[in-house]
């Protein structure tokens, strides 16, 4: 069982339950997501998945992306070369071979068509050890725990994996709001407004005592960048599952702005209950 699966915030709406009441809701595109790697205890040390999500084009790729993903490389300017040095290289043994004996000159043609098969795209392939065909390319890669079978590389992550009732966590990262005072990222009062204060209303006022310790605490709250960081909103109940246009409606707020990315992850109680029925 995957622990979760990525999506996209698609925006905010409400509908009405059973008895009438209002319910806040969050649209969320959850997948579909593509498995692109597996990682096993015996070869990685731990077992997890790698999904990609949302796919690209392909000259928007780079070659580390699309090697990893099983995509045929064009030779670099740099392996070109490399690879008429080796070939030049080849036939002068070759020519030398073939004065001595006739016999040595079949093995060095030999040894040259054998030096020259190997390509780079190949070997990516296989150190992958794909799904026989090129993945994606996809604009988020991301690793998710698993629990009992693994998949295989190539299998598709649906909205399936979830149901209606279920509780989930969701991780995104929230708006950024640039540079804030105490009063917009701590909450604080503020100063006086009377008595002559007229350039203290929103200040933060003392920040720590004088000779003792002489120096300011770590951690004290003062202004600074608010927001644009990763926030996990927990146990939040999945109202609707639709698989067929890959849409999970969840009640309650998700962190980030419409579009945002954001990890469908199942609870922590239910991954622990799927280990314990493994073992």
């Amino acid at each position: 069982m995957l622990s979760g699966m990525l999506g996209r915030k698609v925006g905010m709406t409400q509908i009405f339950g059973a008895n009438g009441a209002i319910i806040p809701v969050t649209i969320i595109e959850a997948g579909p997501c593509t498995v692109t790697q597996v990682k096993s205890e015996a070869r990685d040390g731990y077992e997890a998945v790698q999904l990609g999500f949302d796919t690209i084009e392909v000259k928007r790729a780079t070659r580390p992306m699309l090697g990893h993903l099983g995509h045929e490389l064009k030779a670099t300017e740099r392996q070109r070369r490399e690879e008429q040095r080796t070939q030049q290289k080849a036939r002068q043994a070759a020519r030398q071979k073939k004065q001595a004996t006739e016999a040595e000159a079949d093995e060095a043609e030999a040894a040259e068509a054998g030096a020259t098969t190997t390509a780079p795209a190949k070997r990516g392939a296989k150190r992958r050890g794909g799904a026989g065909k090129a993945l994606g390319p996809f604009k988020v890669l991301r690793e998710v725990k698993v629990v009992g079978d693994l998949p295989a590389v190539g299998d598709e992550v649906t909205v399936e994996m979830f149901a209606e009732g279920e509780e989930v966590d969701i991780i995104g990262t929230s708006k950024g709001k640039g540079f804030a005072g105490v009063m917009k990222r701590h909450g604080f009062g503020g100063g006086q407004r009377t008595h002559g204060q007229s350039d203290r209303a929103r200040a933060p006022g003392s920040i720590g005592p004088g000779t003792t310790p002489g120096r300011v605490y770590k951690g004290t709250r003062m202004a600074g960048r608010m927001g644009n960081e990763r926030v996990t909103v927990k146990a939040l109940r999945i109202v609707q599952a639709d698989p067929e246009r890959n849409l999970l409606v969840v009640q309650g707020s998700v962190p980030g702005a419409n579009g945002g990315l954001l990890m469908i992850r199942k609870s922590a109680v239910q991954m622990a209950v799927a280990a314990r029925q493994r073992g």
